[in-house]
């Protein structure tokens, strides 16, 4: 099994006002990167930031953090070479989003970043399928994407085992609700990238809630090592 347990802050939970210091302080409570939520008030209601702001983060905080762009957007296609430019390291967009998957996959690979699948609630597991073998990761959303705060969708949690014993070495990430009070069902489902916004960067202890996150889900992968 090639995948790790591995934690990133969602950094629309931070004050928006100090991105660049928000971002340092997640590297060093120990995130092993940084999930940065694109809206474009289209694909989903809310509108966020693009790429300028990136390019900026990327300036301020240096060559080593993962970013991980999650391309809540109607065109994915039009800001992939906007994103790999501004300093992205991996670009996650949505299958509902695009008729041509297979096109926007190896344009994102040609632009140097790597390439993330997501999937909407609504959407069935069975879409993704297709494309598993050709991405480095699927992310399932455990909540409805457009806004922060919402109620973790346990029922969700059946897509993320589905994946795991189709594609064992996938890294699977799970993105809406999850903190202390629901990791154990993503670990035990398989996730292992855990996206967590407002338990962490709310957190008054953000470092002692990453390295719990991290230790359940890393728990959990060498169970599944060993149960094999």
């Amino acid at each position: 099994m090639a995948y790790s347990a591995k934690i990133g802050p969602s950094i629309l939970s931070s004050d928006l006002a100090c991105l660049g210091r928000e971002c340092m302080r997640m590297m060093g409570c120990g995130a092993d990167y940084l999930h940065l939520d694109v809206m474009d008030g289209h694909f989903v209601p809310n509108l966020t930031f693009g790429h300028p702001m990136v390019e900026c983060l990327r300036k301020s905080v240096g060559q080593d953090p993962f970013f991980d762009m999650h391309m809540m957007v109607s065109r994915p296609e039009q800001w992939v070479k906007p994103m790999a430019a501004a300093g992205a390291n991996q670009y996650t967009f949505h299958i509902e989003s695009t008729t041509n998957p297979g096109n926007l996959i190896k344009e994102i690979r040609e632009s140097g970043m790597k390439v993330g699948l997501a999937l909407k609630p609504g959407t069935t597991v069975e879409e993704l399928a297709p494309w598993a073998n050709q991405i480095d990761m699927a992310l399932v959303m455990t909540v409805e994407p457009g806004f922060g705060g919402q109620k973790f969708m346990e029922d969700m949690m059946p897509k993320v085992s589905w994946l795991r014993s189709q594609f064992p070495s996938l890294d699977i990430e799970v993105d809406g609700g999850v903190g202390p009070d629901t990791i154990h069902k993503c670990a035990e489902a398989g996730a292992n990238m855990i996206v967590s916004g407002s338990a962490v960067i709310g957190s008054d202890d953000p470092r002692s809630v990453i390295s719990l996150l991290r230790t359940v889900v890393a728990e959990a992968i060498q169970k599944r090592s060993l149960d094999r």
